[in-house]
Parts: C-alpha cells; structure tokens; sequence
C-alpha cells in the first residue's frame, strides 16, 4: 500500500461513523507490524486527539501481536536462551529496546567481573567475587522500596536503574556466573526465586534479593516448613529458561495487578499461555 492510501486510511479513523472506523482500524491492522513507524509518524504530525488515541491503540496492538510472535517462537526454538526470552518480556512494555544492547550491558558486568575473578578460588570466594562487584561495585540490590513496579520485572529497567526483583537480579547474576564458567542456576522456590552452585563437590544455595547471601539446603528445608508446604524436588533443584520466564511474567501480571493495570495484566496472562505446556497455562 502506497504512503498516501495509508495517510488517507489515517484521516478517516476519526469518522463519526463507529462502522466506519472500526473498519479502517481493522483495514490498518491487517497490514501488519512493518506500519508501525508510518503510524508514529503520524501520530505526531497529527493535531486530532481521537486520532491520536485510535492510533495509540493500533500501534499497542500491532506490537502486542508481535510479542506473542516472538514468544512463540522462542518457545518453539531449541535453545530458548534466557536473555531472548526477558528480552522479549520487556518488549512488552519498551518495545523499542534491541536485544544486543541488553548483550552489551551484561558483556560491560561480566568484564567487570572478570577482572576480579580466578577459576581456581573455592566455589565460596568464587560467589564472594560476583557478590563484590554486583552488589558493592555496581550497586545492584533489591527495590524494597517500590517492590511491585512493573518495572521490576524488566531486565533493561533493571539493568538501567540497578534495582530489581528477586528473579531479574537472579537472572542477571546467573548470566555472568555462567559466562565466567560457574555452575550457577535459578530455583524455583516458592515465595522467592533463588540460586544454586553445583558441581560434583559443592552444593548450596545463593539469594540474590539479599546482597548474595549464601546458605544451605537446610535453610530452604526451615523455610518451606514455615509456609506449611509439602517439600518438593522443584524447590531444591535447578529450573529451566522456559520456566524462569513464565514466572517472570506471572511477577509481571502480579505487578500490573497490584498498581490497578488489570488490561495490562490479562494481556501478560495471555501472553502465559502462548508457552504453556498442555493444560498448564503457567498461572
């Protein structure tokens, strides 16, 4: 379609005719993502609010629909990499943002690191090490102060502003771990995503909410018995990228719940289901 069909398209979206207008909406729909950025242009050239608003609109929803490509995609690759899948998590919100930016950010940490590491520290001074730059250097740490942000859920919000919730912070400490060869996962633990070190000699735990904290089976033992639940191997043992990204965005429909953007949140619960196993909708 040629730029002045389009721009004609456009400029009846504010017909008076609600017929009318819906259908041109459904028209510019149809063309798909590539329209987004005529849209914009649009947008801000335009002077009319209800075409304003309508674009808005389309625009949400054309990217909407190009999240859930996205996520459909990732979860039907071989490898699901983790950072493509919170990367596209936070498209949700900034779509704009680029994947190798997000690389960039986690290269720029793990140099950091790097710099202060040796393969052969024990495997406790191998944590202190990540523990002192993450949480000392840099100043990651938890956003106790507004704990239910969306944002928290975000990692290039994260990655920006240092502060997080428990599962981006885990996400980002396991990347670097990983890249500095450190046998680091994400555990599913009720309540509180966490970390675990293991290799055929050591095993214990790390939780990345509190400064890198490290403790023992023990301890997770204790505290599944004060939530009165049935222990499970889930809550001891290493998790999967599928699963740390359905749980970061159920954290995201909770947030989006909890500062009263219920539309935002039924969108992430759908988005739940474009990687859902079978019956398991991930909420």
């Amino acid at each position: 379609m040629e730029e002045k069909e389009l721009k004609a398209l456009v400029s009846l979206l504010d017909d008076e005719d609600q017929h009318i207008a819906t259908h041109i909406e459904e028209k510019i729909l149809s063309l798909g993502t590539t329209i987004i950025p005529y849209l914009e242009q649009e947008w801000e050239v335009s002077f009319n609010p209800t075409v304003q608003k309508r674009i808005e609109e389309i625009i949400h929803t054309l990217q909407y629909e190009l999240v859930k490509e996205r996520l459909k995609d990732w979860y039907n690759s071989k490898e699901q990499d983790l950072l493509t899948g919170m990367w596209i998590l936070a498209t949700y919100q900034y779509p704009d943002i680029e994947l190798e930016k997000l690389r960039q950010d986690l290269e720029q940490i793990y140099y950091e690191a790097w710099l202060e590491y040796k393969p052969e520290l024990y495997a406790f001074d191998q944590v202190k090490v990540i523990n002192g730059v993450l949480f000392n250097k840099l100043k990651f740490g938890a956003n106790t102060k507004n704990f239910h942000s969306p944002g928290n859920s975000m990692i290039n919000v994260v990655l920006e502003s240092r502060k997080g919730n428990p599962i981006t912070l885990c996400v980002i400490y396991m990347l670097v771990a990983q890249k500095l060869k450190m046998p680091v996962h994400g555990v599913n633990l009720p309540n509180l995503f966490i970390l675990t070190y293991r290799d055929e000699q050591h095993t214990f735990y790390i939780n990345a909410f509190n400064r890198g904290l490290i403790f023992s089976k023990q301890d997770i033992e204790n505290y599944i018995n004060e939530l009165h639940l049935v222990p499970q191997n889930s809550f001891y043992e290493p998790c999967n990228s599928l699963e740390i990204v359905r749980r970061a965005l159920r954290n995201l429909v909770m947030s989006f719940e909890k500062v009263g953007e219920h539309a935002k949140a039924e969108e992430v619960k759908l988005l739940l289901i474009e990687i859902a196993d079978g019956g398991d909708l991930g909420v």
